[in-house]
């Protein structure tokens, strides 16, 4: 087999990309994200609970949860992505809101919607799973109630090597077998909420593929975390700086 060494130059089949983080980065939105992961830039942005139109569409007993997904024109790896909806675009759009319900609780926002836009400035492979992560921060940044964040990332084979976060090149490799395997977990309970497969594997490396995920999605959540701590220190920080500037104000 011909697979020795990443192609990127990581030293290691189960280790990610560089990643990170910020939350609250567009400020007209209820809530905000970005997560980088290697050359792959999520951006996402959070609006509502607010009413949903048509009213046929709404739920008298929750809120809904809509995904909206995409990637820009000169975003691509590969060749230039065509603007516009598309139903690989729908697909991974549905895909997202199934990975985020299970931890996002609408019940107390009968009738209403809660969006979220998810766009691509910048991908090498992986964008399903940094949009579900940079979404996660979102919503949690924009007050939603949610019973735990979402990590994920994704898993497979090249080759014969069993790895993780494959990029661009790896997706596209062309001497041997390869399959991608996007996951979502969600870390507190180790409970899988995306699994998706393109390519074929055996039992064995999927299960090694698997764990490997779950120690590497630990990271991630480590990195979506401190996003949020980050950004509301810095909120705590603005207002003791405003406590005391007031107390120091003289009038004569």
């Amino acid at each position: 087999m011909t697979y020795t060494k990443r192609f990127d130059g990581r030293k290691a089949f189960d280790e990610i990309r560089p990643i990170s983080a910020k939350a609250g980065v567009i400020p007209r939105a209820h809530g905000s994200a970005v997560f980088t992961i290697g050359k792959t830039v999520a951006y996402a942005a959070v609006y509502g609970p607010r009413e949903l139109h048509p009213k046929f569409l709404q739920n008298p007993k929750t809120g809904i949860l809509r995904c909206h997904y995409n990637m820009m024109p000169f975003s691509g790896s590969g060749e230039r992505v065509k603007p516009g909806p598309s139903r690989r675009s729908r697909e991974i759009s549905l895909v997202t809101e199934k990975a985020l319900q299970p931890v996002v609780d609408l019940s107390q926002f009968p009738n209403a919607v809660v969006d979220v836009f998810i766009e691509f400035p910048q991908t090498d492979a992986g964008s399903r799973c940094a949009g579900i992560c940079a979404a996660s921060i979102a919503l949690a940044d924009a007050g939603i109630p949610m019973t735990d964040l979402v990590a994920a990332v994704s898993v497979g084979i090249v080759d014969d090597k069993v790895l993780v976060d494959l990029n661009y090149d790896e997706e596209a490799y062309e001497e041997g077998p390869v399959a991608d395997i996007p996951v979502a977990i969600l870390p507190s309970t180790g409970e899988f909420s995306l699994l998706q497969m393109d390519g074929e594997i055996s039992k064995e490396n999927l299960l090694k593929a698997l764990k490997m995920g779950q120690k590497a999605v630990a990271q991630i959540n480590s990195v979506q975390k401190q996003a949020l701590k980050e950004k509301y220190a810095g909120q705590e920080a603005d207002v003791a700086d405003s406590n005391t500037s007031g107390g120091e104000y003289h009038d004569e």
